[in-house]
């Protein structure tokens, strides 16, 4: 199972994909129910999957329901920000990073569902957020691939490079959504029967007259928090990996030296346990 696992976030991936793709082809958005269906089925059924496959366990499973928590509570007390601002990607971010991409898609559509839930915002929209800010934390996690030794200040750099494209590819895909309701628009708007050369075109005008300056506020946003407050998160976030990971050797079957659990281990592209400051090193 541990070996397969690593395609189910490619295949959530690419369910999203195709919900957000449909329009192009001139066909419009598919019905609603059947993309909140599909949303928080890929979502559970990723979770599902990392479960069974142990890289998920009780205690990263419960660090994300907290994180998705206070990320949804703050959602919550600053639903709309300044222009397309919003506080829930600092987490999103952060626990991408440190704790990978499959861990960063689920805690990115983890906190959009419990906000929804908390905020009364379900709607046909839910599904495209599931997977916007899902994709935020898979690509989070996906930067910090391959980093190793403590959080430094290179980290906080890539990670707000991170936040800056994401604000904007966010509100781009969620702007595929809204973009369909724009059909009497002419040269920017949808109709069904498009060709992909002209919907590519109508929507590329549509998001620079919209929402590229909205989305600014996003992006910029993220930057920000990240290079503000990215330094002592990164660090209180490795900390809480260090002390929940544990690593399989699986070439070894039984106990012994290379077959037995090892608490605070880390493979490639980890940070390693201890020590770390109160800060971040060079």
């Amino acid at each position: 199972m541990r070996r397969h696992a690593g395609a189910a976030l490619p295949l959530a991936s690419l369910v999203g994909a195709c919900v957000f793709l449909w329009p192009f082809f001139g066909i419009g958005l598919p019905a609603a129910s059947a993309t909140v269906a599909f949303g928080v089925g890929t979502v559970a059924a990723l979770a599902a999957v990392e479960l069974a496959a142990g890289r998920l366990d009780t205690r990263q499973l419960a660090l994300l329901a907290s994180l998705a928590a206070v990320d949804a509570a703050a959602r919550a007390v600053v639903v709309t920000g300044i222009g397309g601002f919003s506080p829930i990607f600092l987490l999103i971010l952060c626990g991408g990073y440190i704790f990978g991409a499959e861990y960063g898609f689920l805690l990115g559509a983890t906190t959009i569902l419990v906000s929804a839930l908390v905020t009364g915002g379900l709607g046909p929209w839910l599904p495209y957020q599931l997977f916007g800010a899902g994709w935020v934390g898979a690509i989070a996690g996906l930067a910090g691939r391959g980093r190793t030794g403590r959080p430094t200040r290179r980290d906080v750099v890539v990670l707000a490079v991170v936040g800056l494209v994401t604000g904007y590819g966010f509100g781009a895909a969620m702007d595929v959504w809204n973009w369909t309701f724009y059909q009497s628009a002419p040269g920017l708007g949808f109709h069904a029967g498009m060709t992909v050369t002209q919907a590519l075109s109508h929507f590329a005008r549509f998001y620079a007259v919209t929402s590229a300056a909205y989305d600014s506020f996003r992006a910029v946003g993220n930057a920000t928090m990240v290079a503000v407050l990215g330094a002592p998160v990164l660090v209180a976030l490795a900390r809480l990996r260090a002390r929940l990971h544990v690593s399989i050797d699986d070439a070894a079957d039984g106990p012994g030296p290379h077959g037995r659990l090892e608490p605070g281990t880390f493979g490639p592209g980890t940070f390693e346990p201890e020590p770390l400051g109160p800060g971040l090193h060079h």
